[in-house]
């Protein structure tokens, strides 16, 4: 969910007008409503100092987005790697030849 829907969602729970959230944030009505509708993007303090004012805080968190696509090729190639390795230790284990490298 982005910051727009975010502080909309948080005045309309809290029962607040935008003028009251406005002013209970030390802010106008018309930055607020401008936050709201997205075509102003509030930072992190501001829209921290406003979801206060409507009774709620700021949750932020890191997400890892992983690469599908990536993550299947480092399988893969961590799969043929361990395929270049014996499956049991010998008294002659030669390591693997890469290719360009000597």
């Amino acid at each position: 969910m982005d910051i727009a829907s975010q502080l909309k969602r948080a005045r309309a729970r809290a029962g607040l007008s935008l003028r009251e959230l406005a002013e209970r944030a030390g802010t106008s009505h018309s930055t607020l409503a401008a936050y709201e509708q997205g075509r102003v993007t509030p930072n992190v303090e501001t829209a921290d100092r406003i979801l206060r004012a409507a009774g709620f805080e700021l949750d932020s968190r890191l997400i890892v987005h992983i690469d599908e696509a990536k993550r299947e090729r480092q399988i893969r190639d961590v799969l043929l790697l361990a395929g270049a390795f014996p499956a049991r230790h010998s008294p002659t284990l030669q390591a693997p030849r890469f290719p360009g490298r000597r």
